[in-house]
């Protein structure tokens, strides 16, 4: 029996080197420590138990104060002394951590440049959901539309007489 690909297309695929697996697979993964090559459940150098491999795999550890990747020195080093020491050298600033939300009430919506607009008005930076003045309570634009919101309601009911007025599209159709 051919070690790779089926009878009628001998280059397709490879089976898996494990020894308890054997698995044909269309889209084998090749080892760059021993140059076998695997499915996907055996992939890792662990999975296969690689011998040969070349770096093992270099693991960090997220500081939860700073948002700081510090990466192991040794693989079985504790990550609480990692940790410790990170926070010893003083390069752990929490400030770092804390990133701009949009300042709309009730938005806990974190402001990165994708999803940020500066209001005309007041100058605020905000996200897009509340890019509007008046979803914001823009201060800028409070005065302006207070002023030309009472105007417009009152000249509307006066010309309507009560009636909700239609739009102009509406207005302008006729019925055969």
């Amino acid at each position: 029996m051919a070690r790779r690909g089926t009878e009628f297309f001998p280059d397709l695929g490879a089976q898996c080197d494990d020894v308890g697996c054997n698995q044909l697979d269309f889209l084998p993964f090749e080892c760059d420590g021993c140059g076998g090559f695997f499915c996907a459940a055996h992939r890792t150098y662990l999975d296969h138990g690689c011998a040969k491999a070349a770096d093992q795999g270099r693991t960090v550890v997220v500081c939860p104060d700073c948002g700081d990747a510090i990466e192991r020195a040794a693989p079985g080093q504790d990550e609480r002394e990692i940790l410790d020491e990170h926070v010893r050298s003083r390069r752990c600033d929490p400030a770092r951590k804390r990133k701009p939300t949009c300042p709309a009430r009730r938005c806990k919506e974190v402001l990165m440049f994708c999803n940020t607009t500066q209001c005309k008005g007041c100058g605020l930076k905000v996200c897009l959901r509340h890019r509007f003045p008046a979803d914001h309570d823009c201060t800028a634009a409070a005065p302006a539309r207070r002023a030309s919101g009472s105007q417009c309601g009152r000249g509307a009911q006066k010309k309507e007489s009560g009636r909700r007025p239609l739009a102009v599209s509406i207005r302008s159709f006729k019925i055969c």
